[in-house]
């Protein structure tokens, strides 16, 4: 949910910045439907599905500082790049569990690739038009579903698709397609279910689910709202209320109103808020978000806190902080220069990718894509490295 401002704005929720990102080759996606098979696995595989650690008392959350990033972790995302096939660009879209997706490029082709721990690709599709399409979101459930959405212009106004692949068949359907101005699509697969948001009319949009085996989509509800995500059992998202804006949720396993769990209820006119996916139905776990308009901040807040931390508020570092991601310790963040992690047990945090680079932490993985080069430029070359986010070392601390 990479908004901004003090109230949703479906017609553009990602902001100028993030058009900008889309345009120069570091946000994109694709399109159509295609039956396809398995595909020659990459170069180098993406890292293994993460390992299960051994829980521990949280460190109590303070007021982070900045640290140089170390070499382990300059070596261990170096190990984990992704290329792709000869004579084509990749892109990244997002990565999960085991699990990467990617947008592969040639001069006439351009395709939605499904990149698995073990190196395995999949073709999610062939897109109708490899200049104008453009994968936008993606979301996988690990084992045979995955959803995705095609931005079919180049614009963030454009006409978007969303579609189901089934790992089985290997083929994609059209799920949705929205013409009206909402919030960018970010698909949940959850439990053979699709869940997403997109606009209605009126500046309005609706919240739907759907199965992942046909039949018509289900309206939850419709209101003034960006896109939602996932809390535990819950399906959250931020919404206008009134003058300000509030977090609205619904229970994932009935689609009944449900409240945001411990001091989030509470929560108006934040931004950029997001969960590590959460754990019981009350949707706990981590949860970040900025707050703040003149003088912004990175909060944090754990399930068992009893507030949340304002942890990172120094400029550059908050300075247009949006696209926030969280897997286990890790907290991922870009600003306009560049992207950052913060390491909730260290207390610290540091800068992950060059120039204009985007990082993005989430179900154990963490991702970052950056150009080498200017990646307007046909010289350049785009870089992706996804390594399993609980074998780094941690960051130093302060002090």
């Amino acid at each position: 949910m990479a908004t901004s401002g003090r109230t949703p704005r479906p017609s553009s929720p990602v902001g100028g910045r993030a058009l900008a990102l889309l345009l120069t080759g570091l946000l994109f996606a694709g399109c159509s439907s295609a039956r396809s098979g398995p595909d020659p696995t990459p170069d180098r595989p993406t890292a293994p599905a993460p390992r299960t650690a051994t829980p521990t008392a949280p460190t109590a959350l303070t007021a982070a500082c900045e640290v140089d990033l170390p070499a382990a972790w300059r070596s261990a995302l170096d190990a984990g790049e992704l290329r792709a096939p000869a004579g084509e660009r990749a892109v990244l879209t997002d990565t999960g569990p085991g699990w990467t997706v990617v947008q592969l490029s040639t001069g006439d082709r351009r395709r939605a690739a499904l990149v698995r721990g073990d190196g395995a690709r999949r073709i999610l599709l062939d897109l109708a038009d490899p200049v104008e399409h453009q994968l936008l979101a993606a979301d996988f459930d690990g084992r045979r579903w995955a959803a995705f959405a095609v931005l079919e212009g180049r614009t963030l106004d454009s006409p978007w698709s969303l579609y189901v692949w089934d790992a089985e068949t290997g083929t994609s359907r059209r799920l949705a397609r929205a013409d009206l101005p909402g919030p960018l699509p970010q698909p949940v697969v959850r439990d053979g279910t699709v869940h997403w948001a997109q606009g209605v009319g009126d500046g309005r949009a609706t919240v739907y689910a759907a199965a992942v085996t046909g039949g018509a989509p289900r309206a939850l509800r419709t209101g003034v709202m960006d896109a939602p995500f996932v809390a535990g059992g819950l399906l959250v998202w931020r919404e206008s209320a009134g003058s300000g804006t509030r977090l609205a949720a619904v229970s994932l396993a009935d689609g009944r109103p449900a409240t945001p769990p411990g001091p989030l209820a509470a929560l108006r006119d934040i931004r950029a808020i997001v969960s590590d996916g959460g754990t019981g139905s009350g949707g706990g776990g981590t949860w970040a978000w900025v707050e703040g308009e003149t003088a912004p901040r990175l909060m944090v807040w754990r399930s068992g806190d009893a507030r949340p931390t304002a942890v990172v508020t120094t400029s550059p570092a908050v300075d247009g902080m949006d696209q926030i991601r969280i897997s286990g310790r890790l907290v991922t963040w870009r600003t306009p220069e560049t992207s950052y992690a913060l390491d909730l047990e260290a207390g610290s945090y540091a800068r992950i990718t060059p120039a204009y680079g985007y990082a993005q932490a989430r179900g154990g993985a963490l991702a970052v894509a950056y150009s080498l080069g200017n990646a307007k430029a046909s010289g350049s070359r785009p870089v992706i490295q996804v390594v399993d986010a609980g074998r780094l070392p941690g960051l130093p601390r302060c002090g």
